[in-house]
């Protein structure tokens, strides 16, 4: 279930939306894309009990600013790969963002197995995280209620993906958590300028990488992947 479905759409303009729910109302998207191209959402101010934001098969060329997220699942990508057919996700920027009491904040999933498909040319930059659980995270494990077999590695290929100054705090001692596929890895995953530390007592968080082509560049917190 959506508040707004965006989905077949192209050249849309949403700016200046308040989108208020519970943070009980389970399976309650704030604004879901798909199969749409070239979007602007900006200036949106999003609670509710699930993915703020969601861009699924098929988003290309999304730009969105200045969102205020929380409570919910923070903003997501995907998930890929449930389902035959689904069209690549490419050309997505997200910036200057604060998300605040949620479960996931940066988050791109994928099912396992899957068939074939991409993610690529994803940035997400100038973001505060407050209090996240899973502040950043790629799952290619993802399965939801454990309802999926897990026979096979996903075989959505993730490249070329960034994290630029990303600063917050953690309710988790993992700050990054990238879980990959083994049969293909993520490609060029960058991290630059993070400062994610423990919600309270503002230790460095740790990063746990599998199956992941990336660099930590400088000024990183996490220092790099375990």
């Amino acid at each position: 279930m959506f508040h707004f479905h965006l989905n077949n759409c192209g050249n849309v303009a949403m700016n200046h939306v308040s989108i208020l729910a519970p943070e009980d109302s389970s399976n309650m998207d704030g604004i879901h894309v798909e199969s749409s191209n070239n979007m602007q959402l900006s200036n949106l101010d999003i609670a509710t009990g699930d993915d703020c934001i969601l861009l699924g098969p098929g988003s290309t060329n999304i730009n969105i600013s200045n969102v205020t997220c929380g409570p919910g699942h923070g903003i997501s990508i995907g998930s890929l790969g449930k389902y035959l057919d689904e069209k690549n996700v490419a050309g997505i920027t997200i910036r200057n963002t604060t998300l605040s009491k949620i479960d996931n904040g940066l988050r791109i999933k994928t099912w396992a197995p899957s068939p074939p498909s991409t993610i690529s040319n994803v940035t997400f930059q100038d973001i505060i995280l407050n209090d996240a659980d899973n502040p950043i995270i790629i799952d290619q494990q993802y399965c939801p209620d454990n309802r999926c077999s897990q026979q096979g590695d996903s075989k959505v290929q993730i490249k070329t993906v960034k994290f630029v100054n990303i600063q917050g705090s953690s309710l988790s001692p993992i700050g990054v958590n990238v879980i990959c596929s083994k049969s293909m890895p993520c490609q060029d995953i960058e991290f630059s300028s993070l400062d994610i530390t423990m919600h309270g007592s503002g230790q460095p968080t740790t990063a746990s990488c599998s199956n992941v082509k990336g660099k930590f560049l400088s000024n990183v917190v996490p220092t790099s992947c375990s």
